[in-house]
């Protein structure tokens, strides 16, 4: 069953008029996009998988943003909220993800512009052009894109005539072992908590008076260890090791002149806690293996050239995420083989090669695929790196949106200042995390 959605022209392609563009994921980014689109009277569609926008947001809504309001609103949403008499928040303070949900998100969703044109409970099963997969090349250009949704009621396909896919990368966590691999003992997975859990909230009992291991060396490693420490402190017989792949957590303790206070606190907090014995770092250990022995889990690997393991009741994977990209099969995508963000733009935000906490300014053109009109845009853009602000998505977004409205000049005239982390490394353990 294809579903039929009543927009005006939007292209001279005869078989693209009057179709829309198909925005994946009712995220901050997706419905960015939308109101960037909408602005520029652009017909649109949204497809969330969940049952209301930001519904990855609701899993770490006990988590404080490290950038401020400012920092965390799009213009173009902006300006469509107060048209309904919205009113910004403190621009200087550092929401929850709570917070911007209720205070910016859900409000924005709930605007009647963007409401009605998201689709709930649709999660987009794959992409392709209509009536040919990948490997047909004829006419190609012409044709329209075809979605297929899956939804409460069945299968359905819906034709777009450009795709932006910003569904993120929450729901595909990186594994702990160094190979990347899966883990494939069923107890020992069960005893691995996916990253940022509520740990002095609903989560509390799991992790007091328990012995955790904290593995990973970005921002969402540090938030949990962080709290993990207020169980330490109550004597209650919490304990604490993190463990990171580097030699030293260069990126993630950061620097004094970090730009945004909050991130720059959170480094030199947890530097603090290791340097006072409240937090057991571990450095240098590549994790080979996980499993479950008497009543410990154990992770055996390799440290400093030998063999080493590690028991603990239980470890938390904060060791970041990675893209989805199964569902785009049929398209033609240019992806780079390392960091699996579009290949223009790896080179940009690579941690192997990245130094600095700045990202230079990309938009429409970074993001271009052999299959035009398909973008993908926010964090699932940076495929594997961990650099994303998300500045970076909302001026992503507004090049793709002008773009798509026919304004290529403005398109191209891409601006992003992000605030430095005051971190710079050339090592492929320092990277950056802008």
């Amino acid at each position: 069953m294809t579903l039929q959605i009543n927009v005006p022209p939007a292209a001279t392609n005869p078989r693209l008029t009057g179709l829309p563009v198909a925005i994946i994921g009712a995220g901050p980014v997706g419905l960015a996009a939308a109101a960037e689109l909408l602005e520029r009277g652009q017909s649109v569609v949204v497809l969330e998988a969940g049952q209301r926008a930001g519904a990855s947001i609701e899993r770490w809504g006990h988590t404080h943003f490290f950038s401020p309001w400012e920092y965390v609103v799009n213009d173009a949403a902006t300006r469509l909220l107060e048209q309904h008499g919205w009113e910004a928040p403190e621009a200087a303070k550092n929401p929850s993800g709570a917070e911007f949900l209720r205070d910016y998100l859900l409000p924005l969703a709930q605007t009647p512009e963007l409401e009605a044109v998201i689709r709930y409970g649709t999660r987009v099963t794959g992409v392709s052009k209509e009536g040919m997969d990948r490997t047909r090349s004829a006419g190609r250009s012409r044709a329209p894109f075809q979605l297929q949704l899956s939804e409460c009621c069945g299968q359905r396909t819906l034709n777009a005539r450009a795709v932006i896919d910003a569904s993120g990368t929450f729901e595909q966590p990186n594994s702990i072992l160094s190979s990347g691999l899966s883990i494939t003992d069923a107890a020992a997975e069960a005893r691995i908590l996916g990253a940022l859990p509520d740990v002095l909230g609903a989560d509390r009992e799991r992790f007091a008076g328990r012995h955790t291991v904290v593995v990973g060396a970005g921002h969402s490693a540090a938030n949990t260890l962080l709290k993990l420490a207020n169980l330490v402190r109550a004597n209650d017989g919490t304990r604490v090791t993190w463990v990171v792949r580097s030699a030293r957590p260069t990126r993630v303790y950061g620097s004094a002149a970090d730009e945004l206070e909050a991130r720059g606190k959170l480094g030199t907090d947890l530097q603090a806690l290791v340097r006072d014995g409240v937090i057991e770092l571990v450095d240098s250990f590549e994790i080979d293996h996980a499993r479950v022995a008497g009543d410990q889990l154990h992770l055996a690997g390799r440290r400093r050239g030998a063999g080493f393991t590690l028991a603990a009741d239980q470890a938390v994977a904060a060791t970041g995420f990675r893209p989805e990209l199964g569902f785009l099969r049929e398209t033609r995508l240019a992806m780079d083989d390392v960091v699996e963000a579009p290949r223009a733009l790896a080179g940009l935000i690579d941690p192997n090669l990245h130094s600095c906490g700045s990202v230079e300014p990309h938009g429409v053109a970074e993001l271009a695929h052999p299959d035009a009109n398909l973008y993908i845009a926010g964090m699932k853009s940076y495929g594997r790196a961990p650099t994303f602000l998300l500045l970076t998505g909302y001026e992503q977004v507004r090049s793709i949106a002008a773009d798509l409205a026919g304004n290529h000049e403005a398109a191209r005239l891409v601006q992003l200042v992000l605030p430095e982390t005051g971190v710079c490394s050339t090592d492929a353990d320092g990277g950056c995390c802008s």
